[in-house]
């Protein structure tokens, strides 16, 4: 091989192994130059140098700016940096600007807009969030930001655009109520489908409670407000969104007694049926004296949860409305499904106990007191299981009498028999004498 063959074959060599031994990376057509440059300026950023970094990093971008993306992850570090220890205003601002242009020509380079974008959005928040003039501009870039990502919207973004949109508003600026109410609404579902599919809920609920006060700052969120900005809307459309938007705020706002409420909490949950919602509807149609309804919702909420204690706390309400109709054994059995789902639930000992104190006349057969009378025993144990003193006291005081246990000829200590629906037997007590 001659020595212009060699030559040639370690120039071509040496090319080769500029251009491909780094995957990704487009050095331009003065390679040299450019790997100086940036071995140069990640040195200085590395070491926090970041003001020293601009002349190199700067050749970079003018000479090589499809290089990497990393030229501009670091270009945002180098002047965001600069902008948050430079005290005047003027230069601050200009690094600032600096910093979210290196978002743009990231995305003009290298793509990836939506993900890009939800990395650029809280720091533009953060550099102009007190500069009014900037408000329009950030809250187009929320809007987009959020219609790109969706359900990866970045947690840090979600009260800063709840925020960006409070100030916009407060400044004068032109949105109307409604459109407010449709990014809440936005935002608050997808913060939902996020707590309830974390492990680690308790931070995005906080994230939740914060975009609600920032809500309620933006615009009057008033029961009366809320039905006559949305509720000729509901009625017109039956729309699902506006019945979530309409039952969202007045469950906020402690406007669930509205009969508002009740309508858009049926729309919701017939489209999308949810323990909670159920739970609701089935309490206020038992207060308007709608038994059938209430049962058919407190049982749509039974079968939508797994949880031992709610459906214990539901099978007790059914008991009580059982109680409320008269249907006395009903609302025992009820309790008792209560008490086999969590036999914490002491209340439905409570309102078997008042079942019982309820029953003497109707259950007194008028031939033995001591019979009679022992109704009040098995009321005292339902008591005692719940530790519920006061009415134990109660029902101690009209137990059998000892005289009327004598002389009708039984045995404190035997078993008696009750009838009627109550059908248990009882141990013979006497009542305590005073």
């Amino acid at each position: 091989m001659n020595k212009l063959t060699i030559k040639t074959f370690l120039l071509i060599s040496l090319v080769s192994t500029n251009i491909f031994s780094q995957s990704g990376w487009n050095w331009g057509e003065q390679i040299d130059v450019a790997k100086e440059k940036n071995a140069i300026y990640t040195d200085l950023v590395k070491v926090g140098k970041y003001k020293g970094a601009i002349e190199a990093h700067t050749w970079l971008i003018e000479n090589a700016p499809d290089l990497n993306e990393s030229l501009y992850q670091n270009g945002t570090k180098i002047y965001s940096g600069l902008a948050n220890k430079e005290t005047d205003k003027v230069q601050k601002a200009t690094y600032q600007a600096k910093a979210l242009e290196m978002y743009d020509l990231r995305i003009k380079y290298f793509g990836n807009e939506a993900s890009v974008l939800n990395r650029k959005a809280f720091p533009a928040y953060k550099f102009y969030k007190g500069d009014k003039s900037k408000y329009n501009e950030l809250l187009g870039l929320f809007e987009k930001t959020f219609s790109l990502n969706g359900a990866d919207f970045l947690t840090n973004n979600f009260v800063a655009y709840m925020d960006v949109v409070r100030r916009f508003k407060a400044t004068g600026g032109m949105i109307s109520d409604e459109k407010v109410l449709d990014i809440y609404t936005n935002l608050s579902d997808v913060l939902d489908d996020k707590i309830a599919s974390s492990n680690k809920p308790a931070s995005l609920q906080k994230v939740a409670e914060n975009i609600d006060k920032l809500l309620t700052l933006t615009i009057d969120l008033s029961c009366d407000y809320v039905e006559s900005l949305l509720g000729p809307k509901l009625a017109e459309t039956g729309d699902l969104k506006i019945a979530s938007k309409i039952f969202k705020l007045m469950l906020q706002n402690k406007c669930t007694d509205r009969i508002l409420a009740f309508e858009a909490a049926k729309i919701v949950n017939q489209n999308s049926p949810d323990y909670a919602i159920s739970k609701f509807l089935a309490s206020r149609a038992s207060k308007e004296n709608d038994r059938k309804s209430a049962i058919q919702y407190y049982n749509q909420a039974i079968s939508l949860t797994k949880d031992a204690t709610k459906k214990a706390e539901i099978y007790l309400s059914l008991a009580k409305i059982d109680y409320k109709a008269g249907l006395k054994s009903n609302a025992r059995n009820n309790c008792r499904k209560a008490l086999a789902a969590d036999p914490s639930i002491s209340e439905a000992h409570v309102l078997i106990g008042n079942l019982y104190l309820s029953s003497f006349e109707e259950c007194k057969q008028g031939e033995y007191k001591t019979v009679d009378y022992s109704i009040f025993i098995a009321a005292h144990n339902a008591f005692k299981k719940a530790g519920d003193y006061q009415n134990m006291k109660k029902s101690e005081s009209l137990f059998p009498s000892i005289t009327d246990i004598f002389t009708e000829e039984y045995t404190e200590g035997q078993s008696i028999k009750i009838d009627c629906w109550i059908n248990e037997s009882v141990i013979l007590q006497k009542r305590p004498e005073n």
